[in-house]
């Protein structure tokens, strides 16, 4: 049989066709092999049926000239669709490309076909196509992100002004003033000028579009409140710069100039960006789990040509029912089923299963899993985006959806306290301007500005990034990473948690747990013998029995006439002395093994995989390998139950250990064998019952149910796609760490709920007394110079308030 090296798709022809009538069109593949061909600059084509076709070499010409029906036919179904093959792990989902839209993480109903901010709430639009409709090329590479780019350039460049700036402020706060005698407080006060000015117009540039644009769209937000104290602060100090003589009222008696606040406005303009970019790179990161699973795949393939010779392609061009050798060691290009050969495959990334599975002509495999020692030869029956791997990327990318932070809190009262402000402010301008006392105009101006100064939302604007900022930073401290404030925000909330059980209940790693033997034989010597053997074997369990002989210190011997036997096990001449170990089929019915057997039973349901062994023929004992369970699990779970959190096991290994595990754990819910898109629907079906879910996993297979949790939780021992897929890491990989991550939410969100309590209260209460609330009892009327000085001390109560956390109890 002749090997199809890449039939044409439909339309073959068609384009064929098209492009030797026009020039323009793009190149065509070669109806061979499939290679992309320039008609332009093709050495070889060929006439056939009133169509000129073009190749890459004269061997794929020749081959079409001989039968051209046979490459002109269409393609034949994956092989997975016919009746009589086996059904895959994932169903086959069809990925069209499509023209990419943007949307908003936190409203999703604004959706448009450019980049951009979105007009409610001023976030960065996200691409809402799967990462996979995009192309593997398209999102493998590390673009850069140009908003944050500019908003980091903003940021260092407005720090570098606002540093000087802040520090020329404060000179007044020395004894003597030196500053203001040396160069005196109008040429301070136009040194600010230049400083603050490249700040407000470049550095702010942003806030002020979305600040508008909420105006505009009647979406007030924060960046309504902060373009709207930075451009009042900063107007009315460069109109106090520029006119003194109108404002004589507020003019200092010993230098003739009324205060300015250009501090005030470069400041939280810097702080609000350093907000910004934390907050770009943090949602930047989640693309990095994409990249991570895309890195799973083989960058190409080992072809099995029809004349028996092998060449490796790029992964691209693999076709349906194409012959690809899988040597060992190597990754399997793509889904297919095994037609030569056998070997052992290490499907963790799919299953968790830590134990490789044996795999012979007639079994599935998938791609991106691991070979082990042996050399099979596969078809390919999955390609591209019909793959397991890249169905396991769309569901990660598809559920990486932000969800919105506490910060909406502040964009909620927002709504409400802008509006409030600036027709505070009206007020305030009109009443003192129509009833109070001469000059009024002066009056009217400095309770106006007073008002929208005390009124600036610098403590508003610090009342959730300084408390994550210290709160992350506890938590480091302790081992839990934190991506966001959202993670912290619903942390505490969380009423389930789901857990796998493969590296994160237990170790993850296999190891000799158990070694019995039978009567008149001693343990450590059937041990030498049986991983004497075991060393020469390629069977999934041989490591962890050789790996645990040597913590026991035994000196393994070399052996010779090694033989495996498919099913049954292997057997060599260790020192004279025949040594078999497998299954119970190396018994062959002897009685003098029942007992064995029925401890094997017992050991099954521990969770230990078994194998026995004989010694010169007669039943030696057997052995037991399992996958320890971590020594905090146990206490970890008895504080979650006591915390009322319900916890549920959630793996892809199989019922029978999986409820052995849970057993021993104590655990009365489990989901066992259980695909990667399943656990998914797992955390979907207890959201949609109004559950808060949190999933804790190490593997490539939990990435998809980490992604789609409220709160992913990661191993920092298991796999970075994962750990990229987590809102929260536990460095040291134990549940414990799920303890800690509980007790630092609530200690965190107390923090935001208290900072943000300041910063309201200060405000409700700083505005009338801006206002002259108090002229008419005291004659006081509130300069704006202790406004922004009040203003000030909000921020640092906030800050002072949020470094508490630094000593908070995990």
């Amino acid at each position: 049989m002749e090997h199809k090296c890449g039939a044409p798709h439909a339309g073959t022809e068609a384009i064929a066709d098209r492009r030797r009538n026009d020039p323009v069109a793009p190149p065509v593949k070669d109806p061979v092999c499939g290679m992309t061909v320039d008609p332009a600059t093709a050495k070889w084509s060929h006439p056939h049926d009133g169509h000129t076709y073009y190749f890459c070499s004269n061997g794929c010409m020749t081959k079409f000239a001989s039968d051209p029906a046979q490459y002109l036919a269409p393609s034949p179904a994956p092989l997975v669709q016919a009746a009589h093959a086996a059904p895959s792990p994932i169903a086959d989902t069809t990925i069209t490309a499509q023209k990419t839209e943007y949307i908003c993480p936190m409203h999703p109903e604004v959706i448009q076909d450019h980049p951009g901010s979105c007009p409610k709430c001023g976030m960065a639009l996200e691409p809402n196509v799967p990462a996979m409709a995009l192309g593997i090329d398209s999102v493998a590479e590390d673009a850069p992100n140009p908003e944050l780019a500019g908003m980091t350039r903003r940021f260092w460049v407005s720090a570098a002004l606002s540093l000087p700036l802040l520090a020329l402020s404060m000179s007044e706060m020395i004894p003597g003033m030196p500053l203001q005698h040396a160069l005196g407080t109008r040429l301070i006060i136009w040194i600010e000028l230049m400083l603050a000015t490249p700040v407000v117009l470049w550095g702010a540039q942003p806030f002020f579009e979305r600040g508008a644009r909420s105006l505009v769209s009647r979406n007030l937000n924060m960046f309504t409140l902060i373009s709207l104290g930075v451009g009042i602060a900063y107007g009315y100090s460069v109109f106090a710069t520029l006119f003194p003589g109108l404002l004589p009222n507020l003019a200092d008696p010993s230098s003739g100039a009324p205060p300015v606040y250009f501090e005030a406005a470069a400041v939280i303009t810097a702080l609000v960006l350093l907000g910004q970019v934390l907050e770009l790179r943090a949602r930047g990161r989640t693309a990095g789990a994409i990249k991570a699973l895309l890195g799973l795949s083989p960058r190409t393939a080992r072809i099995v040509r029809a004349d028996g010779s092998e060449e490796d392609v790029a992964l691209d061009l693999v076709q349906p029912r194409d012959l690809l050798r899988v040597r060992p060691g190597e990754k399997i290009p793509v889904d297919g089923v095994i037609v030569e050969g056998a070997s052992a495959v290490d499907e963790s990334m799919i299953t968790g299963e830590p134990l490789p599975v044996g795999k012979s002509a007639g079994d599935h495999v998938i791609g991106a899993t691991v070979n082990g020692t042996g050399s099979f030869v596969m078809r390919a029956e999955r390609i591209g985006a019909a793959t397991v791997l890249a169905q396991i990327v769309r569901m990660v990318a598809a559920a990486q959806r932000s969800r919105a932070p506490i910060q909406r809190l502040a964009d909620t009262v927002s709504g409400y306290f802008v509006p409030m402000v600036m027709g505070a402010a009206v007020i305030t301008f009109a009443a003192w301007f129509l009833v109070g006392p001469p000059p009024s105009l002066a009056h009217a101006i400095l309770a106006a500005v007073a008002v929208l100064i005390i009124a600036c939302p610098c403590a508003l604007g610090l009342a959730t990034p300084m408390a994550v900022m210290v709160g992350t930073g506890r938590g480091a401290t302790a081992g839990v990473l934190i991506r966001n404030a959202e993670v912290l925000e619903l942390m505490e909330r969380v009423d389930t948690i789901l857990v796998d059980k493969t590296g994160t209940l237990t170790e993850g790693k296999p190891r000799l747990t158990t070694v019995e033997a039978a009567p008149g034989f001693d343990e450590s010597e059937m041990l030498r013998l049986a991983a004497s053997v075991e060393r020469a074997s390629e069977h999934p369990l041989a490591a962890a029995i050789v790996a645990g002989a040597g913590d026991r210190a035994i000196t393994l011997d070399s052996v010779v006439d090694f033989t495996s036997t498919t099913g049954a096990g292997v057997s060599a001449n260790v020192g004279g002395r025949i040594v078999r170990v497998g299954s119970e089929r190396i018994f062959d019915g002897a009685a003098a093994a029942r007992d064995l057997i029925a401890r094997a039973d017992a050991l099954r349901r521990e969770a230990q995989t078994v194998v026995f062994v004989v010694i010169d023929g007669h039943p030696a004992g057997l052995i037991g390998v399992a996958d320890p369970i971590k020594k905090s699990t146990p206490p970890a779970l008895a504080e979650l139950r006591a915390d009322g959190v319900r916890v549920v096991m959630l793996t892809g290994d199989s019922r029978a250990t999986a409820e052995a595990v849970a057993r021993r754990l104590g655990i009365d819910e489990v989901e066992a064998e259980v695909m990667p898109q399943d656990k998914a629907n797992v955390v979907k079906r207890l959201q949609a019952e109004g559950r808060i879910v949190a999933m804790a996993g190490d593997g490539i297979n939990d990435a998809p149910a980490l992604a789609q949790a409220t709160v992913g939780i990661a191993m920092g021992t298991g796999t970075d796609v994962a750990m990229q897929s987590a809102g929260v890491t536990l460095v040291k990989g134990d549940l414990m760490g799920i303890v800690r991550a509980r007790k630092l939410s609530r200690a965190t969100m107390r923090t935001i709920r208290q900072n943000l309590f300041f910063a309201f209260v200060y405000n409700v209460l700083g505005v009338p007394i801006a206002a002259g609330a108090l002229y008419p009892l005291f004659g006081l009327l509130l300069n704006p110079m202790i406004a922004s000085a009040a203003m000030s001390a909000s921020s640092i109560s906030v800050i002072m308030n949020s470094l508490r956390l630094r000593k908070a109890e995990l």
